[in-house]
């Protein structure tokens, strides 16, 4: 079965209508460009910056898809991660307003059901913007993809994700096992190889999503991890040093102009998400590294606590 009649079949089959990729409205136009070439010469030099056809309605198009995909993900995973760590009155009062549904089970369908929707849309992007390149001999859909990532709606780089997929091995592996999975889901899986653990999932037969979760910069397993806006994770304690803050003002405190130290994209600390689900599943699976790491940690998180204060006792006292 072809992607576009299966992505068609699998956005149809929802309870609800969710935002979705336009498949067959963004192939229309681009088979509309390709008639309206056929009576002149392809010229490759000119037709990826100067196609009034696809540059005046394909990209908007596309452009606002992406951003109501990302959007309603975003939005969605949030509202069941933090119904899953909330404790307390906090999770009664859930409860009570009607946000609290069902068992386990539940919770890891609707976290399975958000990996696959955001996977299936990611492929879709893909695809469409490969059609649009073999029909323009261009590259315009790849730097129209690097685009989108640098406006932050590229679905693959929302740290939700990788947090979803976390959520998703600790209620399956500590809780209750899930009904089957459908067809499009093979699941989601915490890998280590040479003592290197990573985040895989697949969907289909052959499309693999990894998630490396080595720190660039101690170059260690993340402890305490945190996703900066533009996709990658570190460290919470690295982050901090890399934006030039203290662990006593956070992350959000960075200057706008701190940049991330992989990609160079600046304005990436202040909505960084803090990735607790994959924080518990590595301190579970990783147990003695852990420790290690938290005791080494304890000791540097207390200098920094201490010199902070020292340093506002003196402001305040004016020396």
């Amino acid at each position: 079965m072809k992607f576009c009649k299966k992505y068609q079949e699998y956005m149809q089959g929802q309870e609800k209508k969710l935002p979705g990729v336009g498949f067959k409205k963004l192939k229309k136009i681009l088979k509309k460009c390709r008639r309206e070439d056929t009576h002149e010469v392809h010229d490759v030099r000119t037709c990826p910056d100067h196609c009034p056809v696809c540059d005046g309605s394909f990209f908007p198009a596309l452009l606002k898809e992406m951003s109501a995909v990302v959007g309603f993900f975003n939005k969605r995973a949030q509202k069941l991660l933090e119904l899953h760590l909330a404790s307390g009155f906090r999770k009664y009062f859930f409860w009570f307003k009607g946000k609290l549904q069902g068992n386990h089970v539940g919770l890891i369908e609707e976290g399975k059901d958000l990996v696959t929707y955001a996977l299936i849309n990611a492929i879709a992007i893909r695809k469409i913007l490969k059609k649009y390149d073999k029909i323009h001999y261009s590259t315009q859909g790849q730097a129209f993809k690097s685009q989108a990532q640098s406006m932050h709606i590229g679905i693959l780089q929302s740290p939700w994700l990788c947090e979803l997929m976390a959520f998703h091995i600790n209620l399956r592996e500590t809780k209750t096992k899930s009904r089957k999975a459908p067809a499009l889901f093979e699941g989601c899986s915490l890998k280590i190889n040479d003592g290197k653990p990573s985040l895989a999932c697949e969907l289909f037969d052959s499309v693999k999503l990894d998630v490396d979760l080595t720190c660039s910069i101690c170059l260690d397993t993340v402890f305490d991890p945190v996703a900066l806006t533009c996709g990658h994770i570190f460290c919470y304690m690295c982050a901090c040093s890399a934006a030039s803050v203290t662990i006593v003002d956070g992350l959000k405190a960075a200057e706008p102009k701190e940049k991330c130290p992989l990609c160079r994209e600046a304005r990436v600390y202040e909505g960084a998400v803090h990735l607790e689900e994959l924080s518990m599943l590595l301190s579970r699976s990783c147990n003695e590294y852990w420790e290690q790491r938290l005791q080494t940690e304890r000791v540097e998180r207390v200098r920094q606590a201490k010199q902070h204060w020292e340093s506002q006792c003196r402001a305040f006292m004016g020396v």
